[in-house]
């Protein structure tokens, strides 16, 4: 099995490999390599793994997934979830979080303005995401945060499954497992079965269920171990 390190190598050099879209301004404006992949914070060894849909430009600033607005949200949720109160402490949230959770995206590069990468971004760097998930991370649970982030998991399941799911009207209090699939060097083919918890994402232009978030997030750690 390689190695995390050598895993971030090979995504930058694929990047390197052929142009994509990707906000230049803002890798310029915090002073970081744009090809450079921010793949993950967290622990690798948890048992929860929190999965975007790209970064923000806070996300590049700090060189963290999930900690801007809609990220503070969901760090905020968990640290209360553990400790039953809430904290001003950003420090200690963020090192419970990072103690406790991976944090991912389908693509770890923060596209132009707000905008989702286009399906063929997504794929071109599906190999990598699956490595991270299948052959470095330890855990079981992946909660998803909106349409994007759940639709990028429908390649494991059976054929429209994952679109069914998502037309159900208790989809957020449902969950889905499924077995992801991810190949080595060698061509040799690694799975790993995990439970998909799909939640709204965290947005204030969700209006339907940015109020409802806090309490959604909170009943989908009720139902884990961790």
């Amino acid at each position: 099995m390689q190695s995390i390190e050598k895993l971030i190598q090979e995504i930058q050099a694929e990047a390197e490999r052929e142009e994509f879209p990707i906000d230049l301004d803002v890798y310029q404006a915090a002073g970081k390599a744009p090809y450079k992949p921010i793949l993950y914070a967290g622990n690798l060894k948890s048992e929860i793994c929190f999965f975007g849909r790209d970064l923000g430009r806070d996300e590049v600033f700090a060189e963290q997934p999930l900690i801007g607005a809609a990220g503070k949200m969901v760090r905020n949720g968990f640290y209360e979830s553990i400790y039953g109160q809430k904290t001003t402490d950003r420090d200690q949230v963020n090192k419970i979080c990072c103690q406790r959770l991976l944090l991912t995206n389908t693509v770890p590069y923060k596209p132009p303005g707000n905008k989702a990468y286009a399906p063929e971004v997504k794929e071109r760097f599906r190999p990598f995401i699956e490595k991270l998930l299948v052959s470095q991370w330890q855990g079981r649970y992946i909660i998803t945060l909106g349409t994007e982030a759940f639709k990028w998991f429908s390649p494991y399941g059976a054929k429209g499954e994952i679109l069914q799911f998502f037309q159900r009207d208790d989809k957020y209090c449902a969950k889905l497992s499924l077995n992801l699939n991810a190949f080595d060097e060698d061509s040799r083919q690694y799975q790993r079965k995990v439970t998909l918890l799909p939640l709204p994402h965290p947005s204030p232009l969700n209006q339907r269920y940015y109020k409802m978030f806090p309490q959604l997030l909170r009943s989908r750690l009720d139902e884990l171990e961790f």
